[in-house]
């Protein structure tokens, strides 16, 4: 039995140097040291020793396995480290190759236009709210100065939910509840942007979701020289310095008296052309003095506070600045559209 242990580890020690990878080399340890291995084989017959002779047998058979496990040890960390290497080989990056450009986004055309027209009005001491996309009839009409039945309403296609709820078809609802929120007490100054909802035929200039920003101003002794010298500031920063204002009667039921701001055609610089038809001057936006009613409503004693209120549709800003003749392109997600703009933010084009 003795030249038995001294033959299997002979051949084992063989084999292991032999093993050219890790698959082999295990496959060798399982051959030898395994529950039916060689070794364990050969062990099984010392029952058939005298009792003299097994210690004697034992000890080599120890031994035996000692060296043998030695062996894989030493072979398994030449192995692993030939295996590590030729990994890195084959991974290697080559430094010499040119990098990937990685493609950085931008903010979309309207949300940069929003951004800009926030960053406007609160250097002069407003402050953004937002409000609920679905809203009450009372907020989005009544609170407005438009009782149930008011034929003004149908101008606002809207999109009832029940009779109760809809979907706000301008952000006005929004003024409401901050007026009510500071109690008819405390001057208010604030913008409103966000998205609106009209039931209306989507088209080059009609969309029936589309963003608005509505201001308000409400305090003591708030004039209409106040609205004038508000919106002659913000067509100059939007729109460059050498853009011109002029102011229209109209009517809003929330304001009283209601005006319509046009600024100079830039194309044409007020001489008459086709995008201004000829008139020299392009409708903007809406606004007006505040409506006694709708201050009522809210809680202001209209005796004390006045204030003016002003509505625009960034999306009517963006395509007027930028000369883009349909909405639709703010709203379909075409790459070569947006891309154009990633870096239109700030100053006049």
């Amino acid at each position: 039995m003795k030249d038995q242990l001294e033959t299997i580890r002979q051949k084992a020690i063989a084999k292991v140097n032999e093993a050219r990878n890790l698959k082999e080399l295990q496959d060798i340890k399982v051959a030898y040291l395994g529950k039916k291995g060689s070794l364990t084989s050969v062990l099984r017959g010392m029952g058939n020793l005298s009792k003299e002779e097994r210690p004697i047998v034992g000890e080599i058979a120890n031994n035996v396995r000692e060296a043998i496990t030695q062996e894989i040890d030493e072979k398994t960390e030449i192995l692993e480290k030939k295996a590590m290497e030729e990994k890195l080989e084959s991974e290697s990056i080559d430094v010499t190759l040119p990098g990937r450009p990685v493609k950085v986004g931008g903010s979309h055309l309207l949300t940069s236009i929003i951004e800009e027209i926030e960053d406007l009005f609160i250097g002069m001491g407003y402050e953004v709210r937002e409000g609920p996309e679905v809203e009450t009839d009372y907020f989005n009409f009544e609170a407005l100065n438009l009782p149930k039945g008011h034929p003004a309403r149908d101008m606002q296609d809207t999109f009832y939910i029940t009779n109760e709820l809809l979907l706000r078809t301008h952000t006005s609802p929004v003024q409401a509840r901050t007026m009510q929120q500071y109690g008819g007490t405390e001057p208010v100054k604030m913008i409103c942007p966000g998205k609106v909802y009209r039931r209306d035929t989507d088209d080059a200039t009609h969309s029936h979701q589309f963003t608005q920003i509505e201001g308000l101003y409400v305090d003591e002794n708030v004039r209409m020289s106040d609205l004038k010298g508000t919106l002659n500031r913000f067509a100059k920063r939007i729109f460059g310095e050498d853009r011109q204002i002029r102011l229209r009667p109209s009517f809003f039921p929330f304001t009283e008296p209601s005006v319509e701001m046009d600024i100079s055609c830039k194309v044409c610089n007020g001489e008459g052309c086709s995008v201004c038809k000829y008139s020299g001057w392009i409708e903007i936006l809406g606004s007006g003095m505040i409506h006694p009613n709708v201050l009522e409503m809210a809680g202001y004693d209209s005796e004390k506070y006045t204030g003016f209120a002003f509505g625009m549709g960034p999306d009517r800003i963006a395509m007027l600045k930028y000369g883009i003749d349909d909405i639709r392109n703010f709203y379909t997600n075409d790459k070569r559209f947006l891309t154009q703009y990633h870096h239109a933010k700030g100053g006049a084009v």
